[in-house]
């Protein structure tokens, strides 16, 4: 199985290849750094959350296609044995898990999410026509949309354009648990 760092560094490099675009085009397309970017190519840095959405949505495409494999048709029941895991050592407040990879025939991808007690996550804003659904499925989870927090419990839901600036928070002492089901259109 490939590790996570490959996976995304496969992915930047065949992105950057498609596009033709040099490192310092893709450093203002996404606003990373360039030499972050190269760091990430070459498999000597693993990025943050945070870092992966701003290279997914520069580029825009769907952060599960850096995390998961594409699938080559639809299934109706997907299994996940597999543990929640941190992106990134730095995130370790917070554990994702795709649960469908992005399908370019429904133009959504939906994970699982788990806010540790404690755990303050800001997300950059996604491309324009990106709406996210939060669902919690155990716990509250507080959601900042446009500098506004809101209390979402769980048999409740949130849905807003997440091309604003939004974050997640957990000021419980127990776990949250949220499914998060990211909308990027049918024209994608």
């Amino acid at each position: 199985m490939e590790s996570l760092n490959l996976k995304v560094s496969k992915r930047l490099k065949l992105l950057r290849q498609e596009k033709a675009w040099s490192l310092e085009v893709a450093s203002q397309n996404t606003g990373v750094s360039k030499a972050m970017l190269g760091q990430i190519e070459r498999g000597e840095s693993s990025p943050t959350i945070a870092t992966l959405w701003k290279i997914a949505s520069g580029f825009q495409v769907s952060f599960s296609s850096f995390v998961e494999e594409k699938q080559s048709a639809p299934t109706n029941l997907i299994h996940r044995k597999q543990k929640l895991q941190h992106v990134h050592q730095d995130d370790d407040k917070i554990r994702v898990v795709p649960i469908f990879p992005f399908d370019e025939k429904t133009g959504f991808e939906v994970f699982i999410i788990e806010l540790l007690p404690g755990c303050l996550h800001h997300s950059p804003p996604h491309q324009k026509g990106v709406i996210e659904h939060i669902i919690p499925v155990h716990g509250t989870i507080e959601v900042q949309v446009d500098n506004e927090w809101h209390q979402v419990c769980s048999r409740e839901g949130f849905r807003f354009e997440a091309n604003l600036s939004h974050a997640y928070r957990n000021q419980t002492d127990e776990a949250t648990l949220f499914h998060d089901i990211i909308f990027y259109g049918l024209d994608k």
